[in-house]
């Protein structure tokens, strides 16, 4: 009887792990390159770097879905609100902030009205979603539409609003207003500091 060597038959400790395949590492690589490259281009795409990165989503005549990273707070959110109140009034020139002209039939104001729809899921800033928004043939893309906004912002040819959180239906009640709240709503010709101010979060 011959005896078994025991090095071929005993584990002599932790068995090395399989190296990732080639493929594997290629896949991951593009992966992560491919969210580092969306997360730079719209970081370093904004106009300026005191308000969160965005991305235009989709444009539809007067209305516009953008698209925030899902880290941005609600204090970022109503920053990049007020900068779009500011050139809404300032200049009404929204091209600065990579909105096509929303009235280009208009010689006069080309961004006559504009009203701006905030996500931080990409998928609802899509252009089909936006579509079927404002069209309003698909009741549970509107509901679903209204409830992931972060934010409004619409201006007119004489008034403006801005709400941080979703749309909901019915008045807003003290619950409420934790997570969607208005932050301003009034005529143009209105000065800033007599507007509706911004209601602090409990």
């Amino acid at each position: 009887m011959h005896e078994q060597d025991a090095s071929s038959t005993t584990p002599s400790g932790p068995q090395p792990k399989k190296p990732l395949d080639i493929v594997v590492k290629l896949a991951l690589g593009v992966l992560i390159g491919s969210f580092a490259l969306i997360w730079g281009g719209m970081y370093l795409s904004r106009p300026d770097r005191s308000i969160p990165p965005f991305s235009i989503g989709s444009q539809e005549e007067t209305a516009v879905a953008i698209h925030v990273p899902s880290w941005t707070s609600d204090q970022e959110i109503e920053t990049l609100i007020e900068r779009f109140r500011k050139v809404g009034r300032e200049s009404r020139n929204f091209g600065s902030l990579k909105v096509r002209p929303t009235t280009p039939d208009d010689p006069t104001n080309r961004y006559r009205r504009l009203t701006l729809y905030i996500f931080s899921l990409d998928a609802w800033a899509d252009p089909m979603m936006l579509h079927k928004y404002l069209t309003g043939e698909d009741r549970d893309v509107r509901d679903g539409f209204r409830k992931a906004l972060r934010g409004l912002y619409q201006i007119t040819e004489s008034d403006e609003e801005g709400r941080i959180g979703p749309l909901l239906e019915g008045p807003e009640s003290p619950a409420t207003k934790v997570y969607a709240h208005q932050l301003f709503k009034g005529p143009l010709n209105e000065p800033l500091d007599q507007a509706v101010e911004p209601v602090p979060a409990p």
